[in-house]
């Protein structure tokens, strides 16, 4: 006579409910720290390509032929005068605090934020630059002013501060600029310098 033996149903030892717990849950913290570091990278971004731009209009203003707006005689000759963008009166926006852990958007009124300079044809007005979209960053253009020809050195310098997170730490982007002496070319550095990025 045979015996008949059956086997019931296995479940999960604890064991193993464990592990698959412990593999669910690094999957999962790795799966979050990818996307932080994805929506960091998105909102450094603005930064980046603002800064770029900015370098860009430095340039364009630049080189536009600036001449006395006066009759030249029979045979004469006007000197072109290249010259920088004077420096910001203020930052966009203002504080550091507007732009902590949240979005700024700019007022796209005249005489304010992007255009505040527009009567004296200095900083962003001058550069011709804006952002209509909320930003990030706050924004700074600085420069030695109207400078046709000038020694060697740093002569511009666009910033870019955020605090993403909200902590008051800032993440600083930075773009410099300067004539070259030999040339009298502006020339724009290829990289931006940049300060605890992902704060």
């Amino acid at each position: 006579m045979h015996k008949i033996i059956r086997v019931g149903r296995r479940g999960f030892t604890l064991i193993e409910l464990m592990i698959v717990v412990a593999i669910v849950g690094i999957l999962a913290s790795l799966a979050i720290y990818g996307v932080r570091k994805y929506i960091a990278n998105a909102k450094t971004a603005e930064a980046r390509n603002s800064l770029g731009q900015i370098g860009k209009d430095a340039q364009t203003a630049f080189e536009k032929e600036t001449m006395a707006g006066q009759t030249l005689a029979p045979a004469g000759t006007a000197g072109v005068v290249r010259s920088l963008c004077a420096a910001a009166s203020k930052a966009v926006p203002s504080s550091a605090s507007q732009i902590k852990g949240t979005k700024y958007q700019s007022n796209q009124s005249t005489s304010t934020d992007w255009s505040l300079d527009s009567t004296i044809n200095a900083g962003f007005s001058c550069l011709k630059f804006s952002m209509s979209a909320p930003q990030y960053y706050m924004y700074n253009y600085t420069s030695d002013g109207n400078q046709a020809t000038a020694s060697s050195g740093k002569l511009l310098t666009a910033t870019a501060n955020g605090d993403l997170n909200g902590d008051g730490t800032l993440s600083t982007f930075q773009l410099i600029g300067s004539i070259n002496s030999t040339d009298s070319n502006l020339y724009v550095a290829p990289n931006i310098q940049e300060t605890a990025p992902e704060e």
